[in-house]
């Protein structure tokens, strides 16, 4: 048993995403360390150190090729910078003008995507501790190769490490980011069961909130598992196991799509059904299916069978039971939502197949269209027409390739003013605390600190109770990997890993003890200027921008919409054109989510529109579902005179409402507070003749549903552009 036990622990580790990477930055900094106690050349030891964090950071998913190739680019880069560092440093003015040129310049081809971000943003970091080499020798420029050399061969030995380990283990990456869409798919489900509790004043507006932010993580882990499969597609044929994950994701796609869907308002529902146990059948298959999520999350990550229940048949069976029992009972007053309860049930049964499915995926039938969008520039002229299009003081990446420049020469300026001891750690501090957004600086300046100071404690602890160099070699490497493994989940932890490993190093070479004031000396100046700098130039306030935001979400669910009518007018079919409109759309639910989070953390007078922010995210993310409610039945066969009614008149009279808000909220133009227009189609949509058939009450039901959300929607866009016209009038006046 305790044989068992101990393989299984071993399984669930090997399971975690950060295990591998926490494996290959042991193995590196083991072997740094081991090699520099054989030669008793323990001078070398933090030059290599740091040249692993360098390359470590640069690295993002590929296929072995891929990153061989990344590899090369990044390792002539590190080299670049490093030499030039070496060459300039003695000429303070000529050194302070290339390093405003090389962070703008590299920060700008963070417009070419993550790939080219990390690669960029690991120069600049390898820049500066090669600053950090050049003050421990006094500033001295002898063997100008030396220091580089050693910084860039730590950078070749850890991505010669993440090299190899990709072309032995290809498909982990792919498993583990199903693993999490699947596991935050599940959590979604739960979520939305919560919303079938028959209480009358259910707080619904928050627990939708709670759902939309949600969506908001179910959408980040979709869009990281299509560039992981996509990074092992590419432009070839999928092989035998990508093409089990790439079923896989397009079903994770679709149980998100009915998943996201609502057919009811679900005050009414309970105000309607609080005697009746149909909401709790509701509430116990959406919490079983989300289970469901969850246990297919963990075979995935375990790599082992997934078995669905067959016990959810029997749920289901309730379910239809307790609608009949309802149905039979011929209330009037029932009968609009007891079609709603059965467009559930139907999309319930759905999901159950669909997870059903997900036991057997080599099964399921290929998809018509299994193409991916690569959004990666293709050559150099795609590259510089991203670069290009955000060469403008609206773009938030060239107004931060503006400011970290400025925040780092005045580090520059800061080092050379008061000369502090280790003070090239201000511009590492900087570089690392400086992000795009306010909140996100602010976040991690706290974070910054909180960490170094803990670091700097338990140092201090660990210097008296284990003075030997072995063991605190040791505890270098554990600091390490704790770094790595906490970088993107607590930044706290991780500032407090890396401030150990630094101690440590330094302690295997000189006097550690030295470094404790100059490293919270050196993290509070930098952090401070950070701080200034996002807050006094060229600040990207959300607040600013938020009637764009809205704008945008509001454009993507239009066209969105009008995929839908384009899927009920021409047959139902999950092409690239349809997918790619349903992902915009859940993507500008997700920014909206994001921007109004970061909102939250800015001065007081930038958060004003903070909570009407709120309400209409969980306004846009209600219209959202009732749109994937209509999405979700698209092989429903509506009659030809139907589908020229709905479709091509009341659902393009929808689509042209959404992109009129849109267009009123981008400009700031006035928008109208009601539409009788749209109140009375809305009308004509809720009467629905005995004669009509279950399709076409469904997609007219849907319909209705949306055009009632307009009502809201404008009153929130109308306040909204009258609050800043206001504003503005104040401000010129």
């Amino acid at each position: 048993m305790a044989k068992k036990s101990f393989r299984n622990t071993l399984r669930r580790l090997w399971a975690l995403d950060k295990f591998s990477y926490s494996i290959r930055v042991f193995i590196a900094l083991t072997g740094s360390m081991a090699l520099c106690w054989w030669q008793n050349e323990m001078h070398l030891l933090i030059p290599l150190f740091l040249g692993i964090i360098a390359s470590a950071l640069a690295e993002t998913d590929d296929n072995w090729q891929g990153r061989a190739t990344a590899l090369a680019v990044t390792l002539v880069c590190f080299s670049v910078a490093a030499l030039a560092v070496e060459l300039l440093f003695p000429y303070p003015w000529l050194f302070a003008t290339a390093l405003a040129v090389a962070a703008f310049c590299l920060t700008m081809l963070g417009a070419l995507g993550e790939r080219y971000n990390a690669v960029a943003y690991a120069t600049l970091i390898l820049s500066v501790y090669t600053m950090i080499g050049v003050d421990q020798r006094g500033g001295e420029v002898q063997d100008f190769w030396h220091e580089p050399m050693l910084l860039v061969a730590g950078a070749a030995w850890y991505g010669s490490l993440s090299v190899l380990w990709q072309a032995l283990f290809a498909n982990q990456p792919v498993q583990q980011s199903l693993a999490r869409v699947f596991r935050e798919l599940g959590l979604y489900l739960k979520i939305k069961s919560s919303l079938f509790e028959p209480i009358r004043g259910l707080d619904v507006e928050g627990r939708r909130l709670e759902l939309a932010q949600q969506n908001g993580r179910v959408v980040a882990a979709l869009n990281a598992s299509k560039e992981i499969i996509l990074n092992r597609v590419g432009g070839s044929r999928a092989g035998a196991k990508t093409s089990r994950y790439l079923k896989l994701y397009f079903l994770a796609q679709d149980v998100h799509e009915r998943a996201s869907s609502s057919h009811y308002p679900y005050n009414a529902l309970a105000e309607a059904f609080f005697h009746s146990d149909v909401l709790f059948r509701c509430q116990r298959l959406l919490r079983q299916q989300g289970s469901a999520c969850q246990r297919l999350s963990e075979s995935l990550q375990l790599r082992q069978p997934f078995v669905y229940d067959d016990s959810f048949a029997e749920a289901l069976g309730d379910l239809h039971a307790s609608l009949e029992h309802l149905r039979s009972q011929s209330n009037p007053a029932w009968r609009g939502l007891l079609r709603s309860l059965g467009a559930l049930a139907t999309n319930l049964a759905t999901l159950d197949r669909l997870l059903s499915d997900a036991s057997n995926p080599d099964a399921l039938a290929e998809a018509t269209d299994s193409s991916l969008l690569n959004r990666a520039p293709q050559n150099l002229r795609d590259m510089w027409g991203r670069i290009r299009q955000n060469l403008t003081p609206t773009s938030l990446l060239f107004r931060h390739a503006l400011r970290l420049p400025l925040a780092l020469t005045l580090c520059y300026g800061t080092v050379h003013l008061i000369h502090p001891s280790q003070g090239y750690w201000i511009m590492l501090t900087t570089l690392f605390v400086c992000q795009p957004s306010y909140g996100a600086t602010r976040r991690k300046l706290g974070q910054r600190v909180f960490g170094t100071a803990i670091g700097l404690t338990v140092g201090w602890a660990l210097f008296d109770l284990f003075p030997s160099p072995v063991i605190q070699s040791l505890f270098a490497i554990c600091a390490g990997m704790v770094f790595f493994i906490y970088r993107t989940g607590s930044y706290t932890i991780s500032t407090a890993g890396i401030t150990l490993m630094v101690l440590f190093c330094f302690n295997q070479t000189g006097d550690g003890y030295g470094l404790f004031l100059p490293r919270l000396f050196d993290t509070l100046v930098g952090s401070l200027i950070a701080g200034l700098a996002v807050f006094l130039f060229l600040p990207d306030w959300q607040g600013r921008r938020l009637n764009k935001v809205l704008a945008n979400t509001l454009t993507c669910n239009a066209l969105y919409l009008r995929q839908i009518l384009g899927q009920y007018a021409n047959g139902k079919r999950d092409d690239l054109a349809y997918r790619l409109a349903r992902r915009n759309a859940h993507n500008a639910d997700a920014a909206l989510s994001t921007t109004l989070a970061n909102m939250l953390l800015e001065p007081g007078h930038f958060r004003k529109e903070a909570d009407m922010g709120f309400r209409f995210l969980v306004l846009s993310h209600t219209l959202l579902n009732y749109l994937s409610g209509l999405g979700a039945h698209r092989g429903s066969d509506l009659p030809e005179p139907v589908k020229h009614e709905l479709i091509l008149g009341v659902g393009e009279r929808l689509a042209g409402s959404l992109e009129s808000l849109a267009q009123g909220l981008a400009a700031r133009t006035p928008v109208p507070l009601e539409d009788e227009a749209e109140q009375t189609l809305a009308a004509e949509l809720e009467q629905m003749p005995e004669e009509l058939g279950e399709s076409q009450r469904l997609v007219q039901t849907q319909l209705a549903l949306i055009c009632r959300q307009l009502a809201p929607l404008r009153n929130m866009a109308a306040h909204l552009v009258r609050g800043k016209g206001e504003r503005t009038v104040a401000k010129v006046a």
